[in-house]
């Protein structure tokens, strides 16, 4: 899970069950042409009237200007792809005739926000004892991760 992923938004998508479009930087999307986003957006608010799309961090990144700046850890800052398709989207229904009411949520601060659930808050606590486990065995250098199932230290470099 990263900025890089979708894991976020898919799953967010999939336990909604409210989600018709869910955009990932794993699977890369056109949004103009016959098979491309634009067009089964048309078609779903033709039949529903309505739909609704979740879009990854860095999904269609190919699609946008690169600034090639970076932040302070050296990561590529990453073009704003939500203020994009709200702007495609737009354009593209205008230009169609079609009345879009567009709302756009950006869900970053909601994201990191909100409590951790269960799940999350044993797998931080777990991590976290087995992080110290390690320094008092003598280990240094490693970090406590999941691999496979299992719990495992693994080195940083």
């Amino acid at each position: 899970m990263g900025r890089s992923s979708g894991f976020i938004a898919m799953h967010a998508s999939l336990s909604s069950g409210q989600v018709d479009v869910c955009l990932i930087p794993e699977v890369s999307f056109a949004l103009d042409g016959e098979y491309g986003v634009l067009q089964h957006l048309e078609q779903l608010i033709k039949n529903k009237g309505f739909c609704v799309v979740c879009v990854a961090e860095a999904a269609g990144q190919e699609l946008l200007q690169n600034s090639g700046a970076t932040d302070a850890s050296g990561n590529a800052i990453l073009s704003d792809i939500g203020v994009h398709m709200q702007q495609k989207i737009k354009t593209h229904f205008k230009g169609i005739g079609v009345h879009a009411d567009i709302k756009y949520i950006d869900p970053t601060y909601m994201v990191r926000a909100c409590r951790a659930n269960a799940s999350d808050a044993i797998l931080c606590t777990v991590l976290g004892q087995n992080a110290v486990h390690g320094a008092f065995a003598g280990f240094s250098g490693i970090t406590s991760c999941i691999c496979n199932t299992h719990y495992v230290y693994l080195p940083v470099t």
